[in-house]
């Protein structure tokens, strides 16, 4: 193994505060491309799609939970993958893995589910195995086919107005690397973080980072806090409110 350069600690520190200036503007550029993903028109959902879930069977709207987004990713687990029953795509199954408490994200008004071709019962029982959490459902008509998720992963996402449905964005491949963490999923959905620093359309949900934030078994029974330390006034991203 050929290492790099063993410096001193000046001139590590130097080292990385180069790296630091192109971190920044790949953050930056992130920050605008989730801005431009939030413009991304809406396609209406026409067809009256069904799973089945542990409680019997729920159509596209009811996936959502009563909230405003909803994330599908499509988790190759069932008869036909390799690994049945016991185990279900390695790669789906990694991703899986990296699903945290969902309760940050339902604070956002949004619905994280995985869907697979597997039965139910075999769904349960490998999240038992496993010890997964996040809900999910079986797919029982051409939802994967119509939505690009029939031969590969893939995740898309949704918005509704009313009863009526709309698909906003979608991912696959590469891509779903970066699932796993609240934000990466709030950056690809139509509504985005909700936080004023955003740039949004004019209307958009927005509030303070960090007031909405709290303990994933405390939401709804406080008042938001205000985060401690004074705003950075050279920092536009940094919405702290002054103490």
């Amino acid at each position: 193994m050929h290492t790099p350069p063993i410096v001193s600690a000046q001139d590590w520190a130097a080292a990385h505060q180069q790296l630091l200036v192109k971190e920044k503007e790949v953050m930056r550029a992130h920050d605008a491309l989730a801005a431009q993903r939030r413009r991304m028109p809406w396609l209406p959902v026409d067809t009256e799609y069904q799973f089945d879930g542990p409680d019997g069977k729920v159509d596209l709207l009811g996936l959502f939970q009563g909230r405003r987004q909803l994330i599908v990713y499509r988790a190759f687990v069932g008869p036909d993958i390799d690994g049945w029953p016991d185990h279900g795509c390695r790669g789906c199954s990694m991703i899986a893995d990296h699903i945290g408490n969902l309760a940050h994200l339902n604070a956002r008004d949004t619905t994280l589910v995985f869907a697979s071709r597997a039965p139910q019962p075999g769904i349960e029982r490998l999240k038992e195995r496993m010890g997964w959490q996040m809900p999910w459902y079986t797919i029982t008509d051409s939802f994967d086919v119509d939505f690009g998720v029939d031969e590969w992963h893939g995740t898309n996402v949704f918005i509704h107005d009313g009863d009526r449905v709309f698909r906003t964005y979608f991912i696959n491949q590469r891509g779903d690397e970066v699932l796993g963490n609240t934000w990466s999923f709030l950056d690809m959905t139509p509504l985005g973080r909700q936080e004023l620093w955003e740039d949004s359309p004019e209307g958009y949900p927005q509030s303070p980072p960090y007031e909405w934030w709290d303990w994933h078994d405390s939401y709804g029974e406080r008042e938001p806090s205000r985060w401690f330390g004074e705003p950075d006034p050279n920092d536009p991203n940094d919405q702290r409110p002054p103490r």
